[in-house]
C-alpha cells in the first residue's frame, strides 16, 4: 500500500514539475509577445505623432507595405527582395561555414596540445585584433569583388569566436575524466576525441552562436564591394535614394533572418548536446 502510494506521489511530482514547466513557457511566450507588440506600438507613435520627422523614421504600416511590394516589384535598388536575401544568405553563411570548419577545429588542438598552441598562438594574437572590413583593400587586390571577397569578411569576423570558444571549451575539460581514459588505457589522441571534444561542446555552440551574429554585423560593409545584390547593398540604395523605409526593411529582414538561423543552431545543439540531459 505505501509503495503504491509512493509511485502516485511520484507520478503527481513529474506531473507538477511538467505543469509547471508549461506554465513557465506560457508566460515566457506571452511576455515575448508583449515585449515585440510594445516596441511596435513605441515605434508607430514616434512615427505618426511628429516626436521624429517623417522623412527619418517611417511607420510601421508603410514598412510592412514595402516588404510586401518587394517580393514583385525590383524599383529602386533593381531586384526584388527574395533575390538580396538569396544574395546575403550565400555571403554570410559561406563565409560563417568556412569560418566554423577552420576556426573550431583548430581551437580544439590548440587547446589539447600545447606545442601546437605555443607554434599557433602568436599568429593567432596577431590577427584577433584586425577588424574584418580592415581586409577590405588586400581583398579586392586577392580575389576582386565577388562572392569569394565578401565571404572572406565574413569569414575573419566568425573565425575569432569559434577558435577562442572552442580553445576555452576543450581547456576546461576535467582532469578526473581524462585520468578516467587514461586509466582505461586510452591512447591520448582518443581521450581528445571522445573526452575533450563532448566535454566544449557547450562552449563550442556558444562561439557558433557569437560567430553568426558577427558575420551578419560584418555583412553590410561586405557587401559594400561592388555589390549589385543582397542586404547590405539594398540599405545602401536605400540611403543613397533617400528611402528610410528601404533602410528600415532591410535592417528588419536582417534581424530576423538572424533570429531564424540562431534558432536553426539551437536546434542543432539540443540534438548534439541532448545525451547531458540524461
Amino acid at each position: 500500500m505505501n509503495e503504491t502510494t509512493n509511485v502516485l506521489t511520484n507520478e503527481q511530482r513529474v506531473k507538477l514539475v511538467q505543469d509547471q514547466k508549461r506554465k513557465l513557457t506560457y508566460q515566457s511566450a506571452m511576455l515575448s509577445i508583449a515585449g515585440i507588440l510594445g516596441f511596435l506600438l513605441l515605434w508607430e507613435f514616434l512615427a505618426i505623432s511628429g516626436v521624429i520627422e517623417g522623412n527619418k523614421l517611417s511607420d510601421v504600416l508603410q514598412v510592412f507595405r514595402l516588404f510586401i511590394t518587394k517580393f514583385v516589384d525590383k524599383k529602386p535598388d533593381g531586384a526584388i527582395l527574395p533575390v538580396h536575401i538569396w544574395s546575403s544568405l550565400e555571403v554570410a553563411l559561406c563565409g560563417f561555414g568556412l569560418a566554423v570548419l577552420i576556426g573550431i577545429p583548430l581551437g580544439w588542438l590548440m587547446g589539447w596540445y600545447r606545442g601546437f598552441d605555443s607554434f599557433m598562438r602568436p599568429i593567432f594574437e596577431i590577427i584577433r585584433p584586425i577588424p574584418p572590413v580592415s581586409w577590405i583593400p588586400l581583398t579586392i587586390v586577392w580575389l576582386g569583388v565577388g562572392l569569394q571577397a565578401k565571404a572572406f569578411i565574413v569569414f575573419f569576423a566568425a573565425f575569432v569566436p569559434c577558435l577562442i570558444n572552442s580553445y576555452t571549451g576543450i581547456r576546461q575539460t576535467k582532469e578526473v575524466l581524462k585520468n578516467v581514459g587514461k586509466t582505461c588505457g586510452a591512447s591520448y589522441f582518443t581521450i581528445f576525441w571522445k573526452v575533450g571534444i563532448p566535454s566544449s561542446m557547450t562552449m563550442t555552440f556558444a562561439g557558433i552562436k557569437v560567430a553568426i551574429g558577427n558575420a551578419w554585423a560584418t555583412l553590410v560593409a561586405a557587401e559594400m564591394l561592388a555589390s549589385s545584390s543582397g542586404l547590405g547593398y539594398m540599405i545602401l540604395m536605400g540611403r543613397s535614394y533617400g528611402r528610410v523605409d528601404l533602410v528600415i526593411m532591410g535592417i528588419l529582414v536582417i534581424g530576423i533572418l538572424g533570429v531564424v538561423i540562431s534558432a536553426l543552431i539551437n536546434l542543432l545543439e539540443n540534438l548534439v548536446l541532448g545525451w547531458k540531459k540524461l
